[in-house]
């Protein structure tokens, strides 16, 4: 009605949304690639979970590899290792094949290699707290010189057995929600085993979900925006949904429905690692203008 005085939304998106800088070195890292001139240029997987930058980067020529069998199929080209890392194989390979390798593993990832690695060959038990499926947890296990084991829930950490004897090195993907994390610890010190407990969750990770559910708990509605694929992303809705029932997760603004937010005051944002400036922006306006 001409006149009416229409409710301002306040909208607050979280500082911490967005490329974290492992993700953000992971991309550009392919993009320096291309503009160099450098062809063929492939990625091994999907340089980030991120739809949108994929195929934004397919566009330019880059091919992604998804197995050990594409790649003893190349002859040539430069391979760009993503954020999540690779088994250590992957790296044998490509020297085998006599590719390029640029490696652009987030640093934090390399560390728990690193860790792994040493404390395998000292004879302990590596227990992953993690997604068994993710790239990150599978590159992790490729660098373990016996079996790693994975717990990913409480399920997982009640049926672990091991050897009495066992000494145990747990480590964590670093996207893992903390405060699981801790719960599953805590679940495996019950067993008495000896063990020695390294906190490797990325602490973008654990600032990004600290704020993600400070912002939930004071909003009436919350958009977490990443990838389906994203790992990190789907903590952050878990974790918001657990503080604010009206949480949506979407990957653009096309997923946006407008009907639940038509009452609503105050809206809080948050984007996984994988998600683009240019798409948080879009979503904030469009937010700030529609609603």
């Amino acid at each position: 009605m001409q006149g009416e005085k229409q409710s301002i939304m306040k909208v607050t998106t979280a500082k911490t949304a967005g490329f974290c800088f492992g993700v953000r070195r992971a991309v550009e890292t392919v993009y320096e690639q291309v503009n160099m001139g450098r062809q063929p240029v492939y990625t091994y997987g999907p340089i980030i979970h991120n739809e949108q930058v994929v195929e934004d980067l397919e566009s330019r020529g880059v091919r992604v590899i998804h197995s050990e069998e594409e790649l003893g199929r190349l002859k040539e080209g430069v391979v760009v290792i993503r954020s999540h890392g690779v088994p250590r194989s992957v790296y044998q390979l490509a020297k085998k094949q006599g590719l390029v390798l640029v490696d652009a593993t987030c640093p934090f990832v390399k560390k728990i290699h690193k860790i792994v690695d040493r404390e395998s060959r000292e004879g302990k038990q590596i227990v992953i707290i993690g997604n068994d499926s993710h790239p990150e947890v599978e590159g992790i296990k490729g660098w373990c010189a016996s079996p790693a084991a994975v717990i990913g829930n409480e399920q997982d950490a009640e049926n672990f057995f091991v050897n009495s004897q066992a000494r145990l090195c747990i480590v964590s993907q670093t996207t893992f929600n903390y405060n699981k994390f801790q719960d599953l610890v805590e679940i495996l010190a019950k067993k008495r085993y000896d063990r020695s407990v390294l906190n490797t969750i990325c602490s973008a990770t654990e600032e990004r979900q600290r704020e993600a559910a400070m912002l939930a708990a004071q909003v009436d509605a919350m958009i977490v925006i990443g990838g389906k694929n994203s790992s990190n992303t789907q903590k952050l809705y878990e974790i918001c949904k657990n503080e604010c029932k009206n949480t949506y997760y979407i990957q653009t603004l096309v997923d946006l429905e407008t009907k639940p937010f038509q009452s609503i005051s105050h809206v809080g944002i948050t984007a996984g690692a994988s998600t683009p400036n240019n798409i948080i922006e879009e979503v904030q306006k469009h937010v700030r203008i529609k609603f």
